[in-house]
């Protein structure tokens, strides 16, 4: 095995992390652009790399598959929704919690213009339908297991793996709304008090 001369906290790993950072996003860009513009079957990954101007090899240090190239910050996605569970203050409940993220985090990324050509970039095409679902299923795997550690539950509890994958249903209903930030905080009161309190008492 062998060892690098510099530190982790060292410049010359500041600058490779962001070069591989840029990398990875030029990539992203250029695939995302090609979709678009030709549709998903018809480009090709060498279409991407060059594209983007790296070789097919460094694409595939970066992406493991074609669909991945479309969910590049699915990582991310993942680790913050779990990271504002874990993190959040002594006083404040996990799905108060999960409602401040989706406040920040989603309904911000509903604003970009791109999204809806996105969405209908990925309704439209067959493979990227089907990797979106896996997608999500990891997701609402990982949240539902730790919703269930942060709250002392069995791994696999009903209702925390429930909770999870309703909260994960809310980017689908409340983006394309008139209003999405009001319709993530009535999701969110569903969610925290209940239908039949809301309605039918």
């Amino acid at each position: 095995m062998e060892y690098s001369d510099a530190m982790p906290d060292s410049p010359t790993v500041g600058r490779r992390e962001r070069k591989k950072a840029a990398t990875r996003q030029a990539i992203a860009d250029a695939a995302l652009e090609l979709f678009l513009e030709h549709g998903f079957e018809q480009v090709s990954v060498r279409d991407v790399a060059e594209r983007a101007d790296v070789s097919t090899t460094t694409l595939f240090a970066h992406f493991p598959s074609k669909e991945a190239l479309v969910f590049d910050r699915e990582e991310e996605v993942e680790a913050a929704l779990t990271a504002a569970v874990r993190e959040r203050s002594e006083d404040q409940g996990v799905i108060e919690a999960l409602r401040a993220h989706a406040l920040e985090s989603w309904v911000r990324i509903w604003s970009d213009p791109r999204r809806r050509e996105f969405h209908a970039l990925v309704d439209r095409t067959p493979a990227l339908r089907e990797y979106a679902e896996r997608m999500w299923m990891r997701h609402a795997a990982a949240l539902g297991a730790v919703i269930a550690e942060e709250l002392g539950r069995e791994a696999g509890d009903l209702e925390c793996s429930a909770l999870a994958r309703f909260v994960l249903e809310i980017p689908t209903l409340a983006q394309g709304r008139h209003d999405p930030r009001a319709a993530v905080e009535t999701l969110f009161d569903l969610l925290i008090h209940g239908w039949r309190s809301q309605r039918d008492s």
